[in-house]
Formats: C-alpha cells, sequence, structure tokens
C-alpha cells in the first residue's frame, strides 16, 4: 500500500470536525497513532502504512486546533484531557471496542492518559521519544531558558514564532529537536534564534514534507498546539494509584535529547517505570533521534508490527 490509499476524512466529535487519516482493513485490529509537536497525521505516514500491509487498520488523527482539524471555541482552555476525550469519541464513532495507542513525544502522555482511564479499552500501547508519562510525573530542574519554560509563558513564543511564517517555525523546531543537544537559549536570546537560516534539514526530512507540515500549520497556527502540551503539563489527573496492566513497548533514540535529562534516564533506567508499567519492553536505538520513526522507519516499524503482531 501507498501513500495515495490513505483516505481523509472529517468526523465529528464533542463539537469538533477532527481530520482522521486511515488505511488498512475496517475489520482487522485497530491502531491508533497520537503525534506529538510539530508533528501532525503525517509524521505516521511510514507506520501507517507498513501497519496496513501488515493486516492492521491503521488511524491517524490530527488533534483539536492542529492542522486540519476543527479549533477548540477556547484555545487558551484546552487540556490534555479535552484530546483523551476525543480518542474516546472517535473510538466509539468508529465503533471499536479495543484499541493499540502508539503515541511519540506528548503524544505519549495522551496515550498513557488513555490506558489509566479507559484500559479496557486498550489491547496495549507503544511509546516514542517519551516513555509511559502523566503531568506533574517527573520534576525538571533546567534554566529559564529551556525550551519548555519559554512556550509555557503566555505570549512568548506566539511573538518569537510571529515573526517567521509557519513552515519556517517547523523547520526551526525540526532541526533544533533533531539534535541531541537539550534546546535551551541565552537570556538575550529566544528559542527560534537558535537556528540558522542556512542549517540544512535533516537528511531524512525532505522539503516536501516541510512543505506538507507548513501547510498543515498554517491553516490551524500554534495557538492550541502551545496550550496542550506546553501550558497544560501542571494538569492533575485523578488517578492516585497509576498502573497499567497492558502490553506496552517503549523505543528511545539513544541520540534523542530527551535522554540528556537526568531524571527522565533515572525514570525510565531506576526501576520506577515498571512498577507503574509491569508488562513493559524497552527497546534503545543507538542512532536514533528525538524523530526517530521519520528518521528511522524500517527499525521502528518492524519493533512495532512485532509488538502488535505478539499481542494481537
Amino acid at each position: 500500500m501507498k501513500m495515495e490509499l490513505i483516505e481523509h476524512k472529517y468526523v465529528e466529535v464533542n463539537g469538533l470536525k477532527l481530520h482522521v487519516a486511515e488505511i488498512g482493513s475496517g475489520q482487522s485490529a485497530a491502531v491508533f497513532f497520537l503525534h506529538g509537536f510539530p508533528e501532525i497525521w503525517y509524521s505516521w505516514r511510514h507506520q501507517m502504512i507498513a501497519a496496513a500491509n501488515a493486516g492492521f487498520r491503521a488511524i491517524a488523527l490530527d488533534y483539536r486546533g492542529y492542522g486540519l482539524s476543527d479549533p477548540p471555541p477556547e484555545p487558551e482552555k484546552t487540556t490534555f484531557l479535552d484530546l483523551v476525550g476525543d480518542i474516546l469519541a472517535l473510538l466509539d464513532a468508529f465503533s471499536i471496542s479495543k484499541v493499540f495507542l502508539i503515541g511519540k513525544d506528548f503524544g505519549a502522555m495522551i496515550a498513557s492518559i488513555f490506558a489509566i482511564l479507559y484500559q479496557d479499552r486498550v489491547s496495549g500501547f507503544v511509546t516514542l521519544g517519551v516513555p509511559f508519562y502523566l503531568p506533574r510525573f517527573v520534576t525538571y530542574h533546567l534554566p529559564e531558558g529551556f525550551y519548555v519554560s519559554r512556550w509555557k509563558e503566555p505570549g512568548r513564543a506566539e511573538s518569537d514564532f510571529g515573526r517567521f511564517d509557519a513552515k519556517t517555525v517547523v523547520r526551526n523546531v525540526y532541526i533544533l529537536f533533531s539534535r541531541s543537544e537539550i534546546p535551551i537559549a541565552r537570556e538575550d536570546q529566544e528559542i527560534m534564534d537558535l537556528v540558522d537560516s542556512s542549517t540544512p534539514l535533516p537528511s531524512w526530512f525532505t522539503e516536501e514534507d516541510l512543505a506538507t507540515y507548513g501547510m498543515l500549520y498554517e491553516k490551524s497556527g500554534f495557538q492550541t498546539a502551545l496550550q496542550v502540551p506546553y501550558r497544560s503539563f501542571h494538569e492533575e489527573i485523578d488517578n492516585p494509584d497509576p498502573k497499567v496492566e497492558v502490553p506496552a513497548l517503549l523505543i528511545m533514540g539513544e541520540k534523542d535529547y530527551a535522554m540528556r535529562f537526568p531524571e527522565m534516564v533515572d525514570y525510565i533506567t531506576s526501576g520506577k517505570l515498571k512498577t507503574i508499567v509491569p508488562n513493559l519492553e524497552k527497546c534503545f536505538i543507538p542512532e536514533g533521534t528525538h524523530f526517530v520513526q521519520e528518521q528511522l522507519p524500517a527499525q521502528v516499524n518492524d519493533l512495532i508490527l512485532n509488538f502488535l503482531r505478539s499481542h494481537s
């Protein structure tokens, strides 16, 4: 199967029309892909085609306020739980009783919250770049210039991003997040200033890919994307004793800048993670960066498909 066989539709849930991409048989086990930032449904193109070729039904969406999906009426009040509620409503709309969730970056957090709240609807889940993770789970000690610190400040990123078109913002973030260093700006810099206009795109990310992202974010802007995740990390998830018994897989690139956070590495490697997700497998890809599913799709596809086949 090829890209042109991916079907696109709009599904109305919770008062919003959400853009959904789908490929594969409606009678097969469903796999729901959850993107990160500055990603979109298109980030999963390689994995969707591989899953469909292996006999699965692959579904990806643009979250509310992202890409081609409707913006929420008050973007600044959007929460992680709103996005989780949209996933649940989509599963009901598609009459999917159980699903495999695959989340990347903050999409891993959405998968984690969903698995906690609706464990009976989850056959298993895979996270990339971020392990099973809930808001407020880990406390980081980083300087003021850390990109999350900057972007959670209302108006700061809007002013920074507003100097460029959407395509350039996505280009800069892809270049930044593909590096192995944590993006931190000096006091006299903004985050966009960390990338020079002459810096080339990563070798695995084409101008055509960038144009697709640029077009989608030109449509939606960044208002909801800044609210969730960056201004929602304080959100309370009402589950005092989180534990998820379903099968899970963590895929991390060893050159992912997330592996430069001592607190994150401790959480992944110390055994804390396994106490919460006891049926977890972990896989580290030596050359993998933050966008490992786009950078090394063949390796990631093999890992995901082996997991899906093992637990179907």
